[in-house]
Parts: structure tokens; sequence; C-alpha cells
């Protein structure tokens, strides 16, 4: 069974940092894409970043370009969101999702396994 769980999420300043985990089991990283989104109140879920099974390609929204960082750790079966330069609009239940092929797209629709989320707020 694929299990996906977030971590991380908190109450940062504007300009602040954080960093998601996102811990999986019932699966190989090699094996699935994996991509972070966030949904903020009375907004649609976005995708924010996704890195392929291979960890050879990382995009990003182009909200966020220049300031999150995706990662993953293999041995340690987790992918990370670094965040850093944290906006008020950035705050968001922040979703990470897996979906079984080599091609890293941004699309919620794309991804089949969820995690809970993980609440960020950032607010001075």
């Amino acid at each position: 069974q694929l299990q996906l769980v977030e971590s991380g999420g908190g109450l940062v300043q504007p300009g602040g940092s954080l960093r998601l985990s996102c811990s999986v089991s019932g699966f190989s990283l090699d094996e699935y894409a994996i991509g972070w989104f966030r949904q903020a109140p009375g907004k649609e879920r976005e995708g924010v970043s996704c890195i392929s099974r291979s960890g050879g390609t990382r995009n990003y929204a182009d909200s966020v370009k220049g300031r999150f960082t995706i990662s993953r750790d293999s041995a340690k079966d987790t992918v990370y969101l670094q965040m850093n330069s944290l906006k008020p609009e950035d705050a968001a239940t922040y979703y990470c999702a897996a979906r079984r092929a080599s091609v890293c797209r941004l699309s919620p629709t794309d991804f089949g396994s969820w995690g809970q989320g993980t609440q960020v707020t950032v607010s001075s």
C-alpha cells in the first residue's frame, strides 16, 4: 500500500524558510515521480514542484522558481521541499503525491496517491 506522509509545516514570518518532508512507504522512489502541491482556502490545488523518478528532472511553478528547491534521499525514502524567501501568498496546505511514471508534471490530476497535507502559514 502506497503511503505518503508530509511534515515540516508551521508558522513562519515573511522572508523566512521552511523545509517540508514527504516520507514514503510501500513503493520505491526509483519507480515514482513525486510532486508537491498546495491549496489555499477557496483556491484550486496547484502544482509547486516535482521530481522525476530518476531524480534528473525537477520542475517548478513560476511562482516559486529561485525560492523553492526539491530534492530527495532515496536511502531515507524521503522527498524534501526547501522553501526560502517565503511570502504570504505561499501560505497553504502542502501535499506530496506520487505518480508511477518517468515524466515529472505539475498537474494534480496526473497523481493518484496523496498524503494528508501539512499546513504552512506565512505571517508576521
